[in-house]
């Protein structure tokens, strides 16, 4: 079958439309981006162009093409403990300071840990926090853990909350003593062990959207997804994530990405080769 490319000016009311289901920005460049995901969608319906693609789903009163349409667009590249140097920071720096503070001001209780994932993708991240967690000693027993991750994809979600991965998935980024201790083998894969999966919660949420109501949380995650916003955007993202954050909490981002043009609210640290940010003192 011959290949469906994207014209401009569909290119443009595809981009428009992206964003404002989903806050999601395909600036010029990306029309490869949206034939690659979005070709399969266009061969199942039987669609002859994207113009005729974007006409059904802006028809589909149910929106089940909608979604799907940002399950494929939001797809991105994840696997266990990606980048390693975040992973090692959280397990020699962020976590010992946070349990040695958390510890001191609440005597006799259980310390608390709540960690977000802002762009959990299908839960590598999440688990792999876990996993370090339960290496430090770190488990529901002594302490209240609450591992929160967040996606736009439905069908993202779905799999974190799940749990299976298919061989590939779980061999990257895992040693096979972790995969042997972590996972239970499965007739498709891997399945994460009911032992971490209890400590983590999945939800879907646009970060376009407010979202105050899930409380306080010590760490933030959010790597690797503010290239998919605007400048303007990326502003009003990182001032929602500062009103969730503990004044003595910790924000990640990707190891490419920076804070400078996008906000002025926090200061980063350097330790193990790695950064991290905390509210400006």
């Amino acid at each position: 079958m011959t290949k469906i490319t994207i014209s401009a000016e569909e290119f443009q009311n595809f981009a428009r439309y992206i964003l404002d289901i989903s806050g999601i920005f395909l600036g010029p460049g990306k029309e490869y981006l949206v034939e690659t995901r979005l070709g399969p969608i266009m061969t199942r319906l039987g669609c002859r162009s994207y113009g005729e693609l974007l006409q059904k789903a802006k028809n589909d009163d149910k929106n089940n093409l909608e979604h799907e349409i940002i399950d494929a667009i939001s797809t991105n590249e994840t696997y266990f403990f990606r980048d390693k140097a975040p992973f090692q920071l959280l397990q020699h720096k962020i976590i010992p300071d946070l349990i040695d503070r958390r510890t001191a001001k609440n005597v006799g209780k259980k310390p608390a840990i709540r960690l977000w994932s802002a762009a959990n993708s299908t839960g590598q991240e999440i688990y792999s926090v876990a996993m370090i967690l339960v290496e430090m000693g770190i488990t529901t027993d002594n302490y209240n853990i609450r591992l929160f991750g967040t996606d736009i994809s439905d069908a993202a979600i779905a799999k974190a909350s799940y749990g299976l991965y298919n061989k590939f998935e779980a061999a990257r980024g895992l040693e096979p003593s972790r995969l042997h201790r972590y996972f239970d083998v499965h007739e498709n894969g891997y399945k994460i062990k009911d032992q971490i999966r209890v400590m983590a919660q999945f939800k879907k949420m646009n970060l376009m959207q407010p979202f105050s109501q899930m409380g306080k949380f010590d760490i933030i995650l959010c790597r690797n997804v503010m290239i998919y916003f605007t400048p303007k955007d990326r502003k009003r993202i990182y001032e929602n994530i500062a009103k969730v954050l503990e004044p003595d909490g910790y924000l990640l981002i990707g190891s490419t990405e920076s804070l400078i043009n996008d906000t002025s609210l926090f200061a980063s640290s350097k330790y193990l080769n790695s950064v991290f940010y905390q509210f400006k003192q």
